[in-house]
């Protein structure tokens, strides 16, 4: 079975004010997310500001997921890049133990064809000894998985097992979910499509609310899941409510200055992400005390 289902959390970096990692916060998190009942975690994703860590703080982070968590939650590892070779031997060499998957993102910057992504994740599929779930996110790498490319490589590799959709189109959403081989699926990567995407047949999503939410966001996952419309429209409905203040200085400021108001972690980033402005956190902070999700 697919072990990337239902609620998967973006872990962000947790950093103190001189800069550094803050391991204690991000143990404290994993745990709390296990205890929430988060479904799955996904290690050094966006969320997580990877661009700006180092090799050896990467290490320190899966090393801390990894024992934390001590085989509870599946998780998920980032290990992509716009580098084909380095991608490649990265997940040839590196120690991949208490890591069930690995997240793919499309090469950014680069801007290949479609044959070009085609290739590219073949070759990671070929050398990856993990399932791969690719990530598509155009609006941060400047190209577009299409469904008929996506579809090709669920069909060619079989170590492929699902996508993070993150394109923010719903058509082509539903255009890869309807031809998806058996074995391969979609996970929603925008929060606020959620509940369509998974009512439309996507098996869960990757999200950035959810390390403030697990509970209630995973509630309505499930609830969606389920069938329950209802009660996923409901939530639904208020948490659409948030996406706009916690999107609305990047991600992950909004989610980072959520947390820091109750006092979770420090409000800080790395350079070039700056914290979200004070009428934002105002906002985050006004929602996270007057909300009831009456679960």
């Amino acid at each position: 079975m697919q072990p990337f289902q239902g609620l998967g959390v973006a872990l962000i970096t947790p950093f103190q004010a001189d800069g550094s990692i803050d391991y204690t916060a991000l143990e404290h998190l994993v745990a709390w997310h296990i205890a929430e009942g988060t479904d799955f975690l996904c290690v050094l994703g966006t969320t997580a500001e990877t661009p700006c860590l180092t090799e050896a703080e990467k290490q320190r982070i899966i090393a801390t997921v990894r024992r934390v968590n001590s085989g509870r939650l599946p998780l998920l590892l980032g290990a992509g890049g716009n580098n084909t070779a380095a991608v490649c031997a990265y997940l040839k060499k590196a120690d991949l133990t208490g890591i069930d998957g690995v997240l793919i993102v499309t090469p950014y910057y680069n801007k290949p064809t479609q044959r070009g992504l085609y290739a590219h994740f073949q070759a990671v599929a070929d050398a990856s000894p993990l399932p791969v779930v690719l990530y598509n996110v155009p609006g941060r790498t400047g190209v577009n998985l299409k469904a008929e490319t996506c579809l090709r490589l669920a069909e060619d590799c079989p170590n492929i097992i699902a996508v993070k959709e993150a394109s923010g189109d719903l058509a082509q959403i539903r255009e890869i979910i309807n031809g998806a081989p058996e074995g391969f699926s979609v996970l929603c990567g925008d929060d606020g499509l959620t509940k369509e995407s998974i009512l439309s047949g996507a098996v869960g999503v990757i999200s950035v609310v959810g390390n403030a939410y697990p509970r209630a966001f995973g509630s309505l996952v499930h609830a969606a899941m389920n069938g329950d419309e209802t009660e996923a429209q409901r939530l639904d409905n208020i948490f659409q409510n948030i996406y706009k203040p916690l999107f609305a200085d990047g991600n992950p400021a909004g989610i980072k200055a959520l947390l820091a108001t109750r006092g979770t972690i420090a409000n800080c980033l790395r350079l070039p992400l700056v914290p979200a402005t004070a009428s934002t956190t105002d906002m985050l902070h006004e929602f996270d005390t007057t909300t009831d999700f009456a679960l």
